[in-house]
């Protein structure tokens, strides 16, 4: 595994360096050497964040964790993404994807389904066309984080959601 490690408002010392190549690099027994794992160390404050960004054919292995010390977080870290490989790999098994970057023990390997995705519950609901800021609105009413929507304007489906300083995204289809 090749390790890029980028620091931000932050110096990526030697003791931070064995740190992620050892708590990281124990996820080695998942990958082939040349897969590429992108660690960005930053601080804001007292919040220490480290992000992990593993691509993999067509899709991205993502963590990122706070706390307020940088060696928890690369602990934290390091747990969500063996978390989410062993949840990956039974879709990766399952749709027959491409596994170039994971090691032929690895998915030879068999997991436990505790961590798997089932749905319990569907809604169903009339998708009338709205604006999006009308579709904000509607959310708040709601009390949700999101809310979709048929926009008024290009007849698709589009999800309002909110983000952090009261303010809201929009997400429309790309075709």
């Amino acid at each position: 595994m090749k390790f890029v490690i980028t620091g931000r408002n932050i110096e990526v010392t030697e003791g931070l360096r064995s740190a992620i190549n050892e708590k990281i690099g124990k996820l080695e027994r998942y990958f082939t050497q040349d897969t590429e794992i992108h660690v960005t160390l930053s601080v804001e404050k007292e919040r220490q964040k480290i992000e992990v960004t593993i691509p993999v054919k067509g899709n991205i292995i993502r963590s990122e964790q706070v706390s307020n010390d940088m060696y928890v977080s690369i602990d934290l870290v390091e747990e969500v993404i063996e978390r989410q490989l062993k949840k990956y790999k039974n879709k990766l098994v399952d749709a027959k994807q491409g596994s170039s970057n994971f090691k032929q023990e690895f998915i030879d390997n068999d997991f436990d389904g505790e961590d798997e995705i089932s749905i319990i519950r569907t809604k169903r609901f009339g998708v009338k066309p709205m604006y999006p800021e009308d579709a904000c609105i509607q959310m708040e009413l709601l009390g949700h984080n999101f809310y979709m929507f048929r926009n008024a304007e290009t007849d698709e489906v589009n999800v309002v959601y909110k983000r952090k300083g009261n303010t809201y995204g929009l997400i429309e289809p790309e075709f």
